[in-house]
């Protein structure tokens, strides 16, 4: 059979998809609109669905199952962040403080770009659609697990829009491709006072700031460096006045690794840390830790069945490995401790745009959009016809 392709009228009916949500994005389970634009462009392509999953979420199935339970899956999360967007784009958010600032909106359209595609064909099994609320905050993919969504799936593939690689380039890698995303918060206390009689007082923000230097080194002196690791204090709260010594001083971060036992290695060594600084300052000191999102593991088999579809949307020299694990998190990884499945990255590097991902200036070139559509719905035939 032919590869897919996208034809002009598709290219343009995917790319209004992801300006219209990008222009109206919602946070986290909060993505009550968003859903019901998906579920009507579901009902134009003449595809059955179900909707309010997990209180927004939806899934549609595609294909005749002739008594087999659904095949595969095909997943694109939902949700947007809270940032003020200052990209100037003529479809920016219209929600203020929400942006569409990680590609979610173009993970949307990819899919039912997919959507579209496989509707068109004689599937020889079925392919459910799931679309995703919360990747971004709260686990969604736990809760659509937990309603059923996988229920007769044996294999999902899903992807990511990546501007570090350029439009044409799937990049395509079993094993582990992101992080453990584990938070910490370490909470400070002592007697404050005066700032002109400091020998008064315990200095919680002097603590803190020394707290901070001390945590670095578990990465740079005691984490063997073959293991990535990345451990960050993202916020700092501490004080009432210039003239006040603060009483208490709060430290937020995250941990980031690939490996479980350099994941309980960071922990172990900061709490040793906390309670050393405890002993040097006086302050009561304490470190809480919240468990992020596991690791996102690709399965070896289903990897080399999404490398084979990317192959015949890009060509041989499109598709790429990754040299390394990303130190981002995504909770994709839920669905893979359920069943085996693949995560790959999707080129969209922006000429002229250098901005991050969760930046208020985030935008990707959306001929990636054709191209991940095209993609999605071969994985998900080339699955079929093998398994």
């Amino acid at each position: 059979m032919t590869p897919f392709s996208a034809d002009e009228n598709l290219t343009r009916w995917i790319t209004a998809i992801r300006r219209h949500i990008h222009a109206f994005p919602e946070l986290s389970f909060q993505e009550i609109e968003t859903s019901k634009y998906i579920c009507a462009r579901l009902e134009e392509l003449g595809i059955s669905f179900i909707g309010e999953i997990a209180k927004t979420g939806i899934t549609a199935d595609l294909g005749k199952s002739d008594g087999k339970p659904a095949c595969i899956a095909l997943r694109a999360d939902m949700d947007a962040l809270p940032i003020e967007e200052k990209t100037g784009l003529p479809f920016s958010s219209k929600n203020q403080g929400v942006m569409h600032a990680c590609g979610h909106d173009g993970h949307i359209a990819i899919l039912l770009g997919a959507a579209s595609l496989l509707s068109k064909i004689d599937l020889p099994g079925k392919v459910r659609l799931i679309f995703q609320p919360a990747e971004e905050s709260g686990g969604g993919a736990g809760k659509m697990i937990q309603a059923g969504v996988l229920e007769g799936v044996r294999a999902i593939v899903s992807g990511h829009i990546d501007r570090h690689f350029k439009v044409g380039q799937i990049a395509v890698q079993p094993g582990i491709i992101c992080a453990y995303t584990d938070e910490f918060q370490i909470e400070i206390n002592g007697p404050g006072g005066h700032a002109g009689k400091p020998h008064e007082t315990i200095d919680t923000v002097v603590i803190a700031c020394s707290l901070v230097a001390s945590l670095q080194s578990l990465v740079s002196r005691e984490i063997d460096p073959v293991y990535p690791s990345v451990l960050s204090v993202g916020k700092i709260r501490g004080g009432s006045a210039p003239n006040v010594i603060a009483e208490k001083t709060m430290l937020e971060g995250t941990i980031r690794c690939t490996d479980e036992s350099v994941r309980q290695q960071m922990i172990h060594g900061m709490t040793r840390i906390c309670r050393g600084i405890h002993t040097m300052y006086g302050a009561e000191i304490a470190i809480r830790f919240t468990e992020g999102y596991p690791p996102v593991v690709n399965d070896e088999e289903v990897s080399g069945t999404a490398r084979l579809a990317a192959r015949k949307i890009v060509g041989e020299h499109g598709v790429l490995k990754l040299p390394h694990p990303s130190m981002g998190g995504e909770d994709f990884s839920f669905f893979l401790k359920e069943v085996p499945g693949c995560f790959v990255r999707l080129g969209a590097m922006k000429e002229g745009v250098n901005a991050a991902a969760h930046s208020s200036q985030f935008d990707f070139d959306e001929r990636v959009l054709a191209l991940g559509a095209c993609f999605m719905a071969q994985a998900a035939l080339d699955y079929l016809l093998t398994c």
